[in-house]
């Protein structure tokens, strides 16, 4: 893909991925997808779901002329340097999440802090942020938010980081977002209904723009007088509130 960048370096764009498979597109842009089929070099998590994607697209470089490029959260600091050699040597390279939006809990933000050190242009693409489509969703305030990724896999500290963040929605007045891994899903809302308070406001905001989507938000009293919905392996967001 030819640069446009001002100097002979490449671009590094960050790739969006969608929330989950439709047959349909209804969250990339025409203009990101004509960008993607342009590249051929990538930086990915997994290279299967990479080329899963890449397949979804349509139109894009051959596979077997594409030079991938692994970066996980155990990817050490010497290898992500190598990762900008491509740039350096004027070719565009893209970083794609496995789900939304790159860096926004995924790995990435090292080598995007390193492109920058080196003057290396980083444009961030448009596509689906299930952090932000769950805070727009949940009635929440907008304004003051924090998101906090994973809680503690340890059941009492995962407990007790939940009542932090309660605390802290209720202290400040300011929206606290996380996840889960999705098998542990119903277990996150059993505890939230248990131990928070019965003011406190409690959303889950489910496959986020997919067909089956479901976004629930209400006061814990209200989700004690209803019968618990299983969001057992299902991509959700969590969100505390005042």
């Amino acid at each position: 893909m030819t640069s446009h960048s001002s100097s002979k370096t490449g671009t590094l764009y960050l790739v969006p991925n969608t929330l989950g498979k439709t047959s349909e597109n209804n969250t990339i842009p025409d203009y990101v997808l004509n960008i993607i089929r342009k590249l051929d070099v990538l930086i990915v998590e997994n290279i299967q779901t990479a080329t899963r994607y890449l397949q979804w697209v349509g139109d894009t470089v051959p596979d077997y002329e594409i030079d991938f490029l692994l970066l996980n959260k155990n990817t050490p600091d010497e290898e992500i340097v190598s990762f900008l050699s491509p740039l350096k040597n004027g070719r565009d390279v893209g970083l794609l999440s496995e789900a939304g939006c790159p860096v926004v809990a995924d790995p990435g933000s090292t080598l995007i802090k390193m492109a920058h050190g080196r003057d290396i242009t980083v444009r961030p693409l448009v596509g689906p942020s299930s952090i932000l489509l769950a805070l727009m969703g949940s009635g929440f305030n907008g304004q003051e938010f924090a998101f906090h990724g994973y809680l503690p896999i340890d059941e009492n500290k995962r407990k007790q980081a939940i009542l932090n963040l309660e605390q802290k929605a209720w202290r400040i007045d300011q929206t606290q977002i996380f996840m889960e891994a999705p098998h542990r899903n119903d277990n996150i809302v059993k505890t939230v209904i248990k131990y928070c308070k019965d003011d406190t406001r409690f959303c889950t905001a489910t496959n986020l723009t997919l067909p089956y989507e479901r976004i629930i938000s209400k006061t814990v009293e209200k989700w004690k007088q209803e019968s618990l919905p299983s969001i057992h392996k299902e991509p959700t967001i969590f969100l505390l509130s005042s």
